[in-house]
């Protein structure tokens, strides 16, 4: 039996009754293009690393969030609860397909794998084609594993692929993967920020994801400022662990806070992210439709001011323990309305 014969079982889900979602002009788009992509992308990405539920990722995407990050062979257990709505969204029987952004990652560093990873993500949410290919985790000694995988790219990435006639052998031919290829865009996911910047402007890789939050700030110095915004060939960044640091949750308040300080909420730690040039989505692990509400109010009050990044950075480096409160000037800090 051919796996193109494989009957995926059916999926019983809400209909989706989307519409475009209007936001007000902002300094803080809602959307924006994904790099030198040409996919519009939402500026909140939502994984499943939260565990959020099917019925809740559907719910997301009819609030207005088309940028989807899907895990299969790390953490998939969590992963897998939001697995039947991008069966849904993402399906070969999809009507709303080309309004979804669908990345997926595989965290198996080696080109021998990546037909198997790819063959596992299809069979699994019974799609056509995948937008962003990820290369998952790459630290510090996986410099030569990441070159061999980007060799891939070529044969990988965009219509009459090598990898898209493979895919047309076992899982039949459609006009969405004849129009698509079956990945379009080749992604990697850097835990090492010295591999990030130098792959930055590699024309092998389209999108680039980084570690940022208010206490690593590596990622705007080391990748952020080097991007020329004249330059059409920039890669999308997506940045993700925007809440979490080795020293705890960043929305637990750091020792010696003075009392009455703004202590920032995970919409605001999202909202940081994005307040950076040139990113374009953050990802979120949101667990439930009020987190997805109050991420989106987040976004749509805009950039934060000069001096709300100001005291977030102090409030950063307070969660690290790289200064003490009696350090900062008393004018620096912010206090809650």
């Amino acid at each position: 039996m051919k796996i193109a014969d494989i009957t995926l079982p059916p999926v019983v889900l809400p209909t989706i009754n989307h519409t475009e979602n209007k936001f007000p002009a902002s300094d803080l788009p809602f959307y924006r293009q994904l790099g030198r992509t040409d996919l519009t992308v939402s500026c909140l990405g939502l994984g499943g690393g939260g565990g959020i539920s099917s019925e809740d990722t559907l719910y997301a995407f009819d609030q207005g969030i088309n940028y989807f990050f899907y895990s299969s062979d790390l953490h998939h257990y969590i992963y897998s609860s939001m697995s039947d709505a991008l069966r849904q969204l993402c399906g070969r029987s999809s009507s709303v397909r080309e309004k979804v952004v669908l990345a997926t990652v595989t965290y198996i560093k080696s080109p021998e794998m990546a037909l198997a990873a790819l063959m596992d993500q299809f069979v699994e949410l019974g799609i056509d084609y995948i937008d962003v290919l990820f290369w998952g985790w790459i630290g510090v000694n996986d410099g030569q594993a990441l070159q061999d995988c980007l060799q891939l790219s070529s044969d990988l990435r965009g219509a009459n692929s090598v990898y898209q006639r493979t895919m047309e052998k076992m899982f039949g031919t459609s006009e969405r993967l004849k129009k698509m290829g079956a990945v379009r865009y080749i992604g990697a996911s850097f835990h090492d920020i010295n591999l990030a910047r130098q792959w930055l402007h590699s024309p092998l890789l389209d999108v680039v994801m980084v570690r940022h939050n208010l206490a690593h700030r590596s990622a705007q110095s080391q990748i952020l400022k080097q991007i020329n915004a004249q330059d059409p060939q920039t890669p999308g960044i997506v940045t993700f662990k925007s809440t979490g640091s080795h020293s705890g949750v960043l929305w637990d308040t750091p020792a010696g806070l003075p009392a009455g300080c703004w202590r920032p909420s995970v919409p605001d730690l999202y909202r940081y992210s994005l307040s950076q040039n040139y990113v374009d989505v953050c990802l979120t692990g949101l667990r439930s439709r009020e987190e997805i509400n109050l991420a989106i109010a987040g976004v749509q009050k805009g950039k934060l001011t000069p001096a709300q990044l100001d005291y977030l950075n102090l409030y950063g480096d307070l969660h690290r323990n790289k200064l003490k409160v009696q350090e900062i000037s008393p004018e620096r800090l912010l206090y809650s309305t």
